[in-house]
């Protein structure tokens, strides 16, 4: 038997040090999407409810959420490019999260120049959490050898658990207390981005802002992906938004959408767990043009088939279409933008995929279900998904042609 040297033993203990480091990280890490995910599922789908109760008019909420979006979209790349200057990911992770949590409890004051204040000044802060988290979980999941989609999952758990508890607490409390769980979760999840480790933040970086952006713009494989992504997930809120319409269009009950939401949060996280080992298998890109047509085929399942039971059942496309594409496409955001523009390159993307993606899709399939109902809304999601499948596809081509482009 080989009698190992000293050299080799101290290498062997410092690789189990590293390894228990990192273990560590991600399991604060998991905590955090799951803290956040449960007071998220428990808030966010009950605010504009909250707005109507506190006396602001229906239509003034949809412009509010409007001009939310897009400030989103405004403020996210800054986020992002201020983080890879300045190396300062865990304080802006902890701002994004705690700083709205705080701001909540002012929603239950019924003055309309209030509201709207908190508003905004949440949005501004909370925009940049989703794709800050990301860069981070990516970075966490590499060291530990494992998947973003073993940490990222954590957080549709926590989002179906909130969204299940919400009704339990708004049965015996008012929707104006809905955010003391907020800020209790928020905080507790602020509390656990600080026990991180600066691992991840070194000196600050020698690149400018703009020529860091102009950089990954200049990309021309992640432009053509980026352009692909709004296709693709433009037709998501065809779910978001519509899906509790369209299912009572076709006859379900209250009680039958709520079965539906929850069988696709579920489903989101067998596949963020599976994802690794697809992406391992056949790339980047052909997962991403996988999911995609996991898209089209549930939009068109949804527009041939109006019934209920049907539009219930094919909810476990929810996960190997959104789930399945989202993890592809951070992981490959992270893999394009390089170390030292990961939040960045992951702000970009939400810019894109969350923001643009969400305005145009609200607004063009609010306008195709007023016009021709749901079928229509449903037939051009199944028409959009498959153009960004085609778009993928070529992406897909000149990877293997060229890799370095």
């Amino acid at each position: 038997m080989r009698i190992l040297t000293i050299k080799e033993e101290c290498n062997m203990e410092n690789a189990a040090i590293i390894s228990l480091e990192a273990r560590m990280e991600l399991i604060k890490l998991r905590m955090v999407y799951l803290l956040s995910g449960l007071a998220g599922g428990l808030f966010n789908p009950y605010l504009t409810t909250l707005f109507v109760h506190q006396g602001v008019g229906a239509e003034v909420v949809g412009a509010l959420m409007s001009i939310g979006t897009l400030l989103s979209i405004l403020v996210q790349p800054v986020w992002g490019m201020l983080v890879d200057r300045y190396r300062q990911t865990k304080l802006v992770l902890i701002l994004s999260i705690s700083v709205p949590a705080c701001l909540s409890f002012f929603y239950s004051f019924k003055y309309f120049l209030v509201i709207v204040m908190v508003y905004i000044l949440s949005i501004i802060f909370q925009a940049t959490q989703s794709p800050i988290a990301d860069s981070y979980a990516v970075s966490a999941a590499r060291k530990a050898r494992t998947s973003y989609g073993s940490i990222r999952m954590m957080g549709s758990l926590g989002t179906a658990l909130g969204g299940y508890a919400a009704g339990f607490y708004l049965s015996k409390f008012g929707i104006t207390q809905l955010w003391m769980p907020f800020l209790v979760l928020s905080l507790a999840g602020a509390v656990t981005v600080l026990s991180l480790p600066r691992t991840t933040e070194n000196n600050a970086t020698t690149i400018s802002l703009s020529q860091g952006l102009k950089e990954l713009l200049g990309n021309r494989l992640f432009v053509m992906f980026l352009v692909a992504c709004f296709f693709v997930n433009q037709t998501l809120t065809a779910y978001n938004s519509f899906f509790v319409l369209a299912f009572q269009d076709a006859g379900g009950s209250y009680s039958m959408v709520g079965t539906a939401l929850l069988l696709a949060s579920l489903t989101n996280i067998p596949s963020m767990l599976l994802a690794a080992k697809i992406l391992r298998r056949i790339g980047y890109e052909r997962t991403l043009l996988l999911a995609a047509f996991f898209y089209a085929l549930r939009w068109a399942i949804q527009w041939l088939f109006p019934i209920p039971v049907v539009m219930i059942g094919i909810q476990v496309l929810h996960g190997l279409s959104f789930g399945l594409f989202y993890v592809a496409a951070v992981e490959y955001v992270a893999n394009a933008a390089g170390k030292k523009m990961q939040a960045t390159g992951q702000s970009v993307f939400n810019m894109v995929f969350s923001g643009l993606g969400g305005i145009v899709g609200n607004l063009l399939n609010g306008y195709l279900y007023s016009a021709g109902g749901p079928q229509v809304m449903y037939l051009a999601c199944t028409v959009s998904a498959l153009i960004g499948a085609g778009m993928l596809y070529w992406i897909n081509r000149i990877a293997r042609v060229s890799p370095n482009l």
